[in-house]
């Protein structure tokens, strides 16, 4: 996954093609035959997001690229996306610009018209600032909270104890101490009070 740009299209052809051109220009791209493979891969990697850009299909099978993008934002994911799309998918496409996505071209575009969108992408992804990261990451690892972690989170910014929070939330303070170590590593800290301060560092 370690790819600057993720070209996710139903059509091999298509997708190789695009994948050579990348290449081509100095680019490292990777090809995912579908969106459900492609969020398979993103979902394993997670909270290591890096840097990356992706050129998204609007029509694909089983999952869509409108879905496939959905998915992504509930993910955290923060990654520009500009989606392909066919002369009657435009419409569709101006909505998910309007929802966050990064661009859209028609098909058929012009390469470097293509090229020059994607390393405009990159140039906007890489001049995140460090704070923006740390703020990202740190949404990512949320995202990544079971609602029960969230709960024992939630608990634990209030400063309340394992048995405490066993008792509010109808579990054993031993389940609480399970939670707890895993929301930790996910979140990246070794106390309560580190948690509370990191997420009242960057808002969350």
């Amino acid at each position: 996954m370690n790819c600057a740009i993720h070209i996710v299209d139903d059509d091999a052809d298509f997708r190789d093609g695009l994948a050579w051109l990348f290449d081509s220009r100095g680019h490292k791209a990777a090809t995912w035959a579908g969106g459900d493979v492609f969020l398979q891969a993103v979902r394993a990697r997670l909270p290591d997001w890096g840097q990356a850009v992706v050129l998204l299909d609007i029509r694909m099978e089983p999952l869509s690229g409108l879905s496939t993008f959905e998915e992504l934002k509930a993910l955290g994911c923060p990654w520009p996306i500009l989606f392909l799309t066919g002369h009657g998918d435009v419409s569709m496409a101006v909505a998910a610009v309007k929802n966050g996505a990064w661009d859209f071209l028609e098909k058929p575009f012009q390469n470097n018209v293509l090229v020059d969108k994607v390393e405009q992408a990159l140039a906007a992804a890489s001049a995140m600032s460090d704070q923006q990261r740390q703020a990202q990451r740190l949404r990512q690892a949320l995202a990544s909270l079971s609602l029960r972690e969230r709960e024992v989170l939630d608990e634990l910014i209030k400063g309340n104890y394992n048995k405490t929070i066993a008792d509010h939330l109808g579990i054993t303070p031993r389940t609480v101490e399970f939670h707890r170590a895993n929301i930790f590593k996910k979140m990246e800290v070794s106390s309560a009070i580190e948690l509370a301060h990191k997420l009242g560092r960057y808002e969350a």
